[in-house]
């Protein structure tokens, strides 16, 4: 009986829940400028720091988005660069005739001679040269150019050709968007000249002059709408960019 009561009077034993989880207080961390900073709760067991991989962004991620360029734009709508294709031609006919017309004075068809119109008084006025060289002529070196910069391989260049070296041709990627637009800024400028000696120095218009000058506004409209929407700078090939592979999970 003795051994009984005895074995009755021990203390219970406490037994841990099996749920129940003990946690590790970690000190305070000293910081560079001799402050303190407290530890996070879970942090050293979970890796959660810069150099753990369990609390932060996955290293293939983050390497995505450095090697992602800061400036790079995007192509232009493949509508909008046949159009500007399709006007520069149209402006190379045009400036061509008048160049034509010009050195062999034959003339020029669909223009009528009266007060208001009259292609043959502006094309052979004083301010049909500038510097000495025949505006016309001008007119067509400046298409000569338009038309490869608005061909839609010069708006894309995003794969570089066999014959080019890599060198060359990341100059030439970078420096035709720009050449594109300065030129059409010059373009644009020379046009209000013209415009302004026709109404109040000739005192006449030429149709044909008219047309190339309208050419060059929509020209100089949609390649100044496109640098605003999508960038001067022309987007990077695909095979530059070259990210590790994501981390299995």
């Amino acid at each position: 009986m003795a051994s009984k009561s005895s074995r009755s009077r021990k203390a219970p034993v406490t037994r841990s829940s099996p749920t129940a989880r003990t946690s590790t207080i970690t000190p305070p961390r000293a910081t560079a400028r001799g402050g303190t900073r407290p530890a996070t709760a879970g942090s050293d067991l979970r890796g959660g720091g810069r150099g753990g991989g369990g609390g932060g962004r996955p290293r293939s991620a983050a390497r995505a988005v450095e090697l992602e360029p800061a400036a790079s734009g995007k192509l232009a709508p493949t509508w909008l660069q046949w159009l500007t294709f399709a006007l520069a031609i149209v402006g190379l006919g045009v400036s061509s005739y008048l160049t034509y017309t010009h050195f062999t004075d034959a003339k020029i068809l669909g223009c009528a001679e009266n007060s208001t119109i009259n292609c043959l008084k502006v094309t052979t006025s004083p301010q049909s040269y500038v510097f000495g060289i025949p505006v016309a002529l001008l007119g067509l070196l400046f298409y000569v150019a338009a038309v490869p910069l608005m061909s839609p391989w010069a708006w894309r260049m995003t794969r570089r050709l066999s014959f080019i070296s890599e060198g060359a041709w990341g100059t030439a990627r970078r420096a035709v968007p720009w050449v594109r637009l300065v030129s059409l800024l010059v373009g644009i400028g020379f046009v209000l000249y013209l415009i302004y000696a026709e109404l109040y120095e000739i005192d006449a218009i030429c149709l044909y002059c008219t047309s190339v000058h309208v050419i060059t506004f929509l020209l100089f409209v949609l390649t100044v709408s496109a640098a605003a929407a999508w960038g001067v700078r022309p987007p990077e090939p695909d095979d530059e960019l070259d990210p590790e592979p994501a981390e299995a999970a």
